[in-house]
């Protein structure tokens, strides 16, 4: 049987198992089911599905080969993120229990009023998008060089198709449906992770003492950077960015807190975050030493490196001399990696929409809002599938590089609303903060390109950073006409 005709029938085979378990987890399912799971999911299988959550199919793919040009650097953010995740269970999850919300941007109308209310969610929206088409579409260029290539069939078929089956497996269970399904990724692809460590190793004739020597020796094996602090590698601002980041991209992200907030109680979504942050850090160093052990195959066999990192994984595992259960594990750990996060986005997106922007749970009775959350379902998926065929047009760097640019930009601003309005009790002038949002991601772009033209200063994920500042400083500005502080009994309690 063809290479092309055998990935077809894996991934129909795990799309296949998608299907079961949505259709087992939506049976009796309702609007509440769908953006809250209810919110009576045990926290141990939340945590399972959590581990992975973050991992997409950009990681599975980009993440072994940064270690060409970043070695193991990457750690350094990873450490921030685990704090990050400390800061999320214990100032974020009781809050947003507290309020029993749906979607976390409520909270912003709550604070600040409709206006502060909008603009954290469709900065979510664009931010959420975006960051899927630079996810997914690294994805869709793998299958379309394994699979819809051969076959002769267009990119744009390959993402209709994908984006077909997602929509399908999504369209009824929601967030429920998302964490089962994580589950299973997580299972899946951590068994494909140390599968391919094995059959690598055996390739290369490495076990034990030999195998430990010859990766911690490699060149391109070093984590910490102390010394350069123009690099955009340098520690403090790796481990800093991270654990902010992480507060953004998790804590203030639609997307995966509605799989913690899924958990019966503040204690259990705690328990999650915990358990999940440290295993996220032990599965991104297995990727990274993963990766160098396909450099060392690569090196000792003579092959060549791909023009981008990110076809490391996919040139290693295709390659004639290794067996075929590595492209299959490949492919495995691929598609379920990449299924479950565009699933999970796409379920996000919706909820969004559905009650922030449209209002939908305060305008609408219970089955006008079931057509109306399935129409926005639809929508979405449609929107995505243009954002990830433009971005495939337009790539030029490395995903993962990529990804955190883009929400070094978008994500700044939210957190610079959610960190004003918990830690401060002013209240800027609504008309304002809007302007604020934009204004901020602007003056760090420019900024950005100021440092490198007069100082050679690379600005890396710490732009992310300096933009929440310029917000929490604009939000601060704005708030001094007021010449008043806010007194209600939410802001009180905070």
């Amino acid at each position: 049987m063809n290479q092309p005709i055998t990935i077809a029938l894996i991934i129909g085979a795990y799309f296949m198992l998608l299907l079961l378990v949505a259709h087992l987890s939506s049976r009796g399912a309702t609007n509440k089911t769908y953006f809250t799971g209810n919110r009576n999911m045990p926290w141990p299988i939340v945590a399972m599905a959590m581990v992975t959550a973050p991992i997409s199919g950009l990681t599975f793919i980009s993440v072994p080969g940064m270690v060409v040009t970043k070695g193991y650097t990457y750690l350094q953010m990873c450490l921030g993120f685990i704090v990050g995740y400390l800061v999320i269970a214990w100032v974020l999850v009781p809050l947003f229990y507290k309020r029993n919300i749906i979607s976390i941007y409520s909270f912003l109308e709550e604070r600040f009023g409709t206006s502060t209310y909008k603009t954290g969610a469709w900065l979510f929206l664009i931010s959420e998008i975006l960051g899927i088409g630079v996810r997914f579409m690294v994805v869709c260029m793998v299958l379309q060089l394994l699979v819809f290539g051969p076959l002769h069939l267009p990119f744009i078929l390959n993402v209709g198709i994908t984006m077909s089956l997602i929509w399908l497996y999504t369209a009824r269970g929601g967030v429920k449906s998302v964490v089962w399904s994580d589950t299973i990724k997580s299972l899946v692809l951590i068994a494909s992770i140390v599968l391919c460590f094995y059959f690598i190793s055996n390739a290369l004739n490495l076990s034990g003492e030999e195998l430990v020597t010859t990766i911690t020796q490699h060149p391109m094996t070093h984590v910490f950077n102390f010394d350069d602090p123009m690099a955009s590698s340098y520690f403090w601002k790796q481990f800093l960015t991270g654990v902010f980041l992480v507060v953004a991209m998790t804590g203030l992200d639609q997307d995966l807190m509605q799989r913690v907030l899924a958990c019966k109680d503040a204690k259990g979504s705690r328990k999650n975050l915990a358990v999940s942050g440290s295993l996220q850090f032990v599965i991104i160093t297995l990727f990274l030493v993963l990766g160098t052990l396909m450099i060392i195959y690569m090196e000792r066999n003579g092959i060549p490196l791909p023009e981008k990192t990110d076809d490391i994984f996919a040139t290693v595992a295709y390659h004639e001399d290794m067996p075929m259960i590595v492209s299959i594990l490949f492919i495995l750990g691929l598609v379920s990696a990449a299924y479950s996060s565009v699933g999970s986005a796409l379920t996000s997106l919706t909820t969004s929409y559905t009650v922030d922007i449209m209002e939908g749970t305060k305008k609408y009775d219970e089955a006008t809002l079931k057509k109306k959350r399935k129409k926005v379902h639809g929508s979405m998926a449609l929107m995505m599938a243009g954002v990830i065929i433009v971005s495939y047009y337009l790539n030029h760097q490395d995903a993962i590089t990529a990804l955190f640019t883009l929400a070094s930009y978008s994500y700044g601003p939210i957190l610079g609303l959610f960190a004003f309005g918990i830690f401060s009790k002013r209240n800027p002038n609504p008309k304002w903060i809007p302007r604020i949002c934009l204004l901020s991601p602007l003056a760090c772009w420019i900024i950005s390109k100021g440092f490198f033209y007069f100082f050679d200063y690379n600005t890396g994920y710490e732009i992310f950073l300096l933009n929440a500042l310029f917000t929490l400083a604009g939000l601060y500005a704005a708030s001094l006409s007021k010449k008043f502080i806010t007194e209600s009994a939410e802001t009180k309690t905070l």
